[in-house]
């Protein structure tokens, strides 16, 4: 059988799904004993908060602090347990889904199952883009099963000479490279839906070619080996619709950005096995370096508009976990393995560049709440989505709380305490306070926020330390980590509660390109953007100060990272500082220390700059012909009208199109 007739078999059937071959012992139990964990976190934290308030009686502006706090409490308490599980399950060496000890990889052949490597781009660098893309072929071809696989580079970009440059770096790697992985380039006229659109008109064209398709960002790279480790899971688990990566940044040039690859290397593995652990079958889907089953996404993903107008309404733009959602009502099951190594991304260099990609997203994750009442959901599902707004209003809440906290400092400080309240009362009311609990609520909650640092940092110490430069860098780069999280937190927090406000003001957000390389913030940048939350942070340090300055105190760590907000935002741009950390082993990750072979590719492609453009009359792929498959918008006013129609319905043959 040829690679260009082969047939493929799928799972079918109708009214049931295919069989599970991924076991997850005590499900339901995990699921059950991960709730009652945070429910008794929140509701322990909220107790204590609400003793403290309600001491000399509870106000209506304590009651206002009350709220926000059970809320932020509560939800950070799902990342303390979720990264407390998965340091045990690092320590004891168990697969978070299977509790089995963790072993070899599958080495199985991916067979004749045909896969597509999807890059959708707009506007980006086309060097960087072309590197990328190159370095990822090379990948694919070094596995001994490129025949499996076929690249595309969708492309909506707007601007004419951007996308012309695409077409040129195209054929210069098809010249390069020649044509052991198939690489075609289709630019779309009408980018309706941005990435999401993208993709499904791809699915709709030619996914009936397809088993599989693997999401990249234009930033995305990944090993030959966990693209393979990725068809393995499918084939292996039939019910699979969609297996997550956790990718890791590499490439960090800045202290800012090298700041984020060290705090995601050593934190991200733990907290994402803690999430496996008790999500299972339910997983969420961050968007790229992850594989789908193409019947599955045609059949369930097709985003439907929400009612309304922009900003809450209209397009879907945060798409993936609502794709993830509901794929999961298709009756489909979405992981997250955690096993898989070799999968990478890159970060923002600067303050600056990461609060504008974030402000990007606030406008899509507050779209969440409009979907979350969506019939048939799975709940784990609406709690990703509930996630996802609190992961930006979390910042408005905690902003609210200390604003009305301070308020109520200065109000007791300034206001008298009434002795006798009542006629006739023989006793005075004397003031109470509650200093015990108040230190003890305050222990819990730098527990809660520290102790998983502290779990990742002595797991790396235990297991990883040669690779993250020695004990005492390590530890050194995590006091260093602990210290600037801290110093920033409070900036972030006034950037996320601008956006969150801006937003549900009617504000809309542009969705350019992501700002991926590292520059040097200009002082005049840094001032314009940070010295609103200095003033901020002078005016409100200096009002606590004269009006409840034991309450100062206790402001103090989040007022030092709002007046220094500039030099922060500035000094932390630097690729000189970056370098010097780089030298001296700060923030070293294991990449930084044995660099991937895909890594490698890219740098070397990128510092010898080759010309994008073919020496000869190379032309580009033909695309394939149409095999046009309908991916019907989906109804979040009722549910599916049953589960079958979630399984695929056919047998993708192997495409035989030719070259132009």
């Amino acid at each position: 059988m040829t690679a260009d007739n082969r047939t493929h078999s799928l799972p079918s059937g109708r009214g049931s799904l295919p069989r599970e071959y991924v076991r997850y012992p005590g499900n339901r139990l995990r699921r059950l004993f991960f709730a009652l964990l945070v429910l008794a976190t929140g509701v322990s934290g909220t107790y204590a908060m609400y003793a403290i308030l309600a001491a000399n009686g509870l106000s209506l502006l304590e009651g206002a602090v009350l709220l926000p706090f059970a809320i932020t409490f509560s939800w950070i308490a799902i990342a303390f347990w979720s990264s407390v599980i998965g340091c045990l399950l690092w320590l004891l060496r168990r697969e978070p889904m299977t509790l089995r000890r963790m072993g070899s990889a599958d080495q199985q052949s991916p067979g004749e199952a045909r896969t597509a490597v999807v890059m959708p781009i707009h506007n980006e660098t086309v060097d960087r883009v072309a590197a990328g893309l190159e370095a990822n072929i090379a990948e694919l071809e070094g596995t001994g099963h490129a025949a499996c696989f076929d690249v595309y580079l969708l492309s909506d970009s707007t601007d004419d000479a951007i996308a012309a440059a695409e077409r040129q770096a195209c054929r210069a790697i098809r010249e390069r490279r020649g044509d052991t992985v198939r690489l075609f380039y289709r630019r779309r006229d009408d980018n309706r839906g941005r990435k999401a659109g993208n993709i499904a008109d791809f699915c709709r064209r030619w996914g009936a070619y397809y088993d599989y398709m693997i999401i990249l960002d234009a930033d995305s790279l990944m090993t030959g080996e966990s693209i393979l480790a990725l068809v393995r899971g499918m084939q292996a688990n039939p019910a699979a619709g969609l297996i997550q990566t956790v990718p890791l940044p590499v490439r960090g040039r800045t202290f800012f950005a090298r700041f984020l690859q060290f705090a995601a290397t050593l934190h991200s593995p733990v907290l994402a096995a803690g999430f496996s652990f008790w999500q299972t079958n339910a997983a969420n889907y961050w968007g790229h370096n992850a594989i789908l089953r193409v019947t599955a996404f045609r059949a369930c993903c097709g985003l439907p508009d929400l009612p309304g107008r922009p900003p809450l309404g209209g397009e879907i733009l945060s798409h993936d976990f609502v794709e993830a959602a509901l794929m999961r009502r298709g009756g489909w099951h979405c992981y997250l393995f955690t096993g898989i190594r070799g999968s990478y991304e890159e970060v923002p260099g600067n303050m600056l560049d990461f609060a504008k990609r974030d402000r990007r997203w606030t406008q899509g994750n507050l779209q969440h709440a409009r979907v979350l009442p969506a019939k048939g959901l799975h709940w784990l599902s609406r709690l990703h989505m509930g996630m996802g707004v609190l992961a930006f209003t979390a910042s408005l809440l905690w902003l609210t709380m200390l604003g009305l906290s301070t308020v109520d400092a200065i109000w007791r400080a300034v206001d008298p305490h009434g002795f006798f309240t009542r006629p006739n009362q023989l006793f005075p009311d004397w003031p109470t306070s509650k200093p015990g609990l108040m230190g003890l609520l305050l222990g819990a909650t730098v527990v809660v926020l520290v102790v998983p640092k502290v779990l990742a940092l002595g797991l790396g110490l235990l297991r990883q330390r040669r690779a993250y430069g020695g004990g005492v860098r390590l530890v050194v780069s995590g006091l260093l980590e602990l210290v600037f999280s801290v110093l920033i937190a409070p900036i972030m927090m006034i950037f996320h509660s601008s956006f969150v406000v801006g937003v549900l003001l009617g504000g809309r957000v542009n969705w350019h390109p992501q700002a991926r390389e590292g520059r040097i913030l200009p002082w005049s940048e840094a001032c314009r953007r940070g010295l609103p939350a200095t003033i901020v942070g002078i005016l409100w340090g200096g009002a606590t100060w004269i009006g409840a300055p034991q309450f100062f105190l206790w402001l103090l760590p989040v007022l030092i990272g709002m007046v220094l907000a500039v030099p922060v935002i500035r000094l932390s741009s630097s690729p000189l500082l970056g370098r010097w950390a780089q030298r001296a082993g700060i923030f070293r990750t294991p990449a930084d220390t044995n660099p991937p072979d895909v890594v490698v590719r890219l740098e070397q492609l990128l510092q010898q700059r080759p010309a994008w453009t073919p020496t000869t009359a190379m032309q580009l792929l033909a695309l394939p012909a149409e095999r046009w498959r309908d991916m019907p918008a989906q109804s979040l006013d009722r549910r599916p009208r049953s589960r079958s129609a979630a399984l695929p319905l056919g047998t993708p043959t192997r495409m035989s199109g030719g070259e132009s």
